[in-house]
């Protein structure tokens, strides 16, 4: 009996030390963690990346442009996934099961144990939907990201650009920056260009994670997380009263217009029509949509404003004065003849609508557009010195600005002609003297040449930023801006140019778009296209006397410069400097007219690229001859004999 007693207490013994071996073993898990914490972060801890809200973007008068809102994806892990449960998926999500599948196949084909972006941008309540159900989902999971949103009527689209999702080609160059498949980046404009401002830094989640993959609770209550750090806000000098104003004037045309601040080069306003509305890629984008966009016959993604080139017309006869008055061809109060045409061998350049001006100064050449003075100056002016003095304005060179995607526009000099024509004369090159023949210019080139003529020869930077504040720290970083060029030109020639295009405004082409009781100065130019119907452009900048914005416009196959473009420069500076549009019956009308009326013709041969300047011309020279004509007055405002005695240009 007492060996008995003593095997029950031996066995009892044992049995009570293994339970406190155990007991010590699993307290020593509960409390301390150590070995049981490196079991864990090899086999069930799981990092989900945290994505870093993208800075936000903010105009002249801090006006919020765009932000970021939550967009719910529901991603997958294929290792964990149960095949018997596509149908059920699929019925959450509102998809047929193939796509599912196809989906899972995807994700398997990048990593089959690392969670995979299978379904973007689902709404709130398929989310929640999938939620409900997480339990029957092994290898379901989900994560928030930010997406844009946007807060005004302006579109502003190839300003502010695009985000996209990373292509594969672009994510090989970036991995080792941190970019992993189905990441956000920025494709156009400023959200490419300011990328690595705008991006912030991603955060990281370590949560465990159970066999089947589903996510039990937060790792070490979310001791180890790391937070994510948002992106730098942008402040833009963008205007978007003034942007949206002049967007709702290009309805139905096809062209650009940019505004500038002529004392620093920031930029108000930045149009480029047919665009679309940046809100398209807040959301997941099919191939098919995508592709309808690339092949649309307009073009909506072609930035008109720094790609597309326009011979520069009338506009271009500023330039030449400025030119011949520095260069000692004409002084400020010489008189040259303008007569009904201009010949050279056998072939006579017309003046527009066969008018003889008679003797006229340069400022008088200016206000009446005279075709066959300016004739006469480039006659002769050597061409490489025109050559020389465009460069000197920024023409035939990129524009220095914080987004890419330019053109140089052309700008031919004699070895240029001597390589497209092999022998050529004076009949090749007259028609620069006008803005015609083989030049071009962008609108963003004749923004900043605007600028400089209304600020006496300082030619400025364009830029859209003006600050980069960070939302956290408070941290304010500025843009990089190359400083203005000057232009060495006498600035007494300038002033003399300034009145001539004041006299535009007052009692030329461009008085039907004065600006109440704001003086300014303008210079409107048709340029002939073989394409088609001719393309209407403008230049103009206001307060004459004192200049806070200078404007470009260029419409394609929109016809005379007076009735299509200057309308919308002069309706745009208005805004900008009085903060609305008179009510006053004209100012009334042309909104009207812009809106409902002017539209650009279809061209014969679309084509809007600008060649570069090492290009040659795909066709011989033509006589081409700028047949400016000024804008008729809004019906039954004036009388028949004022609307006779307008002057042809």
């Amino acid at each position: 009996m007492d060996e008995y007693r003593l095997r029950v207490r031996i066995y009892a013994g044992v049995v009570l030390t293994v339970f406190l071996i155990l007991g010590v073993r699993l307290a020593q898990l509960q409390l301390t963690g150590t070995d049981g914490a490196s079991v864990a972060a090899t086999n069930a801890v799981r990092e989900r990346p945290v994505e870093a809200a993208r800075g936000a973007i903010y105009g002249r008068d801090g006006t919020l442009l765009a932000d970021n809102r939550p967009s719910y994806t529901i991603m997958l892990t294929p290792r964990y996934f149960d095949p018997s449960k596509v149908p059920l998926l699929a019925d959450l999500l509102e998809v047929p099961d193939t796509t599912v599948q196809r989906k899972l196949e995807e994700a398997r084909e990048w990593s089959a144990f690392r969670p995979s972006r299978a379904f973007r941008g689902v709404s709130f309540e398929t989310f929640s939907r999938v939620q409900e159900h997480k339990y029957e989902l092994p290898g379901v999971s989900h994560e928030i990201e930010p997406r844009r949103r946007y807060h005004t009527k302006a579109h502003a689209t190839h300003a502010l650009g695009y985000v996209r999702e990373i292509g594969n080609a672009t994510l090989s160059r970036l991995k080792a920056k941190g970019y992993r498949p189905g990441d956000y980046i920025g494709k156009t404009g400023l959200e490419k260009s300011y990328e690595s401002s705008l991006r912030g830094e991603r955060g990281s989640e370590f949560v465990l994670v159970n066999v089947r993959g589903t996510e039990v609770m937060p790792y070490r209550n979310g001791r180890q997380n790391e937070p994510p750090v948002g992106g730098y806000d942008l402040h833009l000098a963008l205007d978007h009263q003034v942007q949206a104003l002049a967007e709702s004037l290009f309805v139905g045309k096809r062209g650009a217009a940019v505004a500038l601040d002529p004392d620093n080069g920031e930029i108000i306003s930045f149009v480029s029509k047919p665009d679309f509305p940046p809100s398209l890629f807040s959301r997941s984008v099919s191939d098919a949509a995508w592709d309808s966009l690339q092949s649309a016959r307009t073009d909506p993604l072609y930035n008109r404003a720094t790609r597309s080139g326009f011979p520069p017309g009338s506009t271009w006869k500023p330039f030449m004065s400025l030119v011949a008055l520095e260069t000692g061809q004409i002084t400020k109060h010489e008189k040259l003849d303008c007569p009904a045409g201009y010949r050279i061998g056998r072939r006579v350049f017309k003046n527009h609508g066969g008018q003889d001006e008679g003797m006229i100064s340069v400022r008088k050449a200016i206000e009446v557009s005279c075709n066959t003075f300016f004739y006469k100056l480039m006659d002769e002016m050597d061409l490489d010195t025109w050559h020389k003095w465009a460069k000197e304005f920024g023409f035939g060179q990129k524009v220095p600005l914080d987004i890419g995607e330019q053109a140089s526009g052309m700008i031919p000099d004699s070895s240029y002609f001597d390589r497209a024509y092999g022998r050529w004369t004076q009949g090749y090159t007259i028609n620069l003297g006008i803005g015609q023949g083989d030049m071009s210019a962008t609108p963003l080139q004749l923004a900043r040449y605007a600028a400089a003529l209304g600020n006496g020869g300082t030619l400025v930077s364009p830029h859209f930023v003006r600050k980069m504040v960070h939302p956290q720290t408070g941290t304010v970083r500025r843009p990089d801006v190359p400083p203005a060029d000057h232009i060495p030109i006498d600035s007494a020639h300038f002033e003399t140019v300034q009145q001539g295009m004041h006299r535009v405004m007052t009692d030329g082409t461009g008085r039907w778009v004065q600006i109440p009781g704001i003086k300014s100065a303008g210079k409107t130019g048709t340029a002939q296209n073989p394409h088609g119907k001719d393309h209407s452009l403008f230049i103009m900048f206001a307060p004459y006397d004192d200049p806070e914005i200078a404007i470009a416009v260029a419409i394609e196959n929109a016809g005379y410069g007076a009735t299509a473009a200057a309308p919308i420069a002069s309706l745009m500076a208005e805004q900008y400097l009085n903060g609305e549009i008179a009510d006053e019956w004209m100012r009334q009308h042309w909104i009207q007219r812009m809106r409902d009326s002017v539209r650009s013709a279809p061209p014969k041969g679309f084509g809007g690229g600008v060649p570069d300047s090492t290009e040659a011309p795909v066709s011989p020279p033509v006589d081409r001859v700028d047949t400016e004509t000024p804008s008729d007055p809004p019906s039954d405002t004036v009388s028949t004999a004022a609307a006779t005695s307008r002057r042809n240009e």
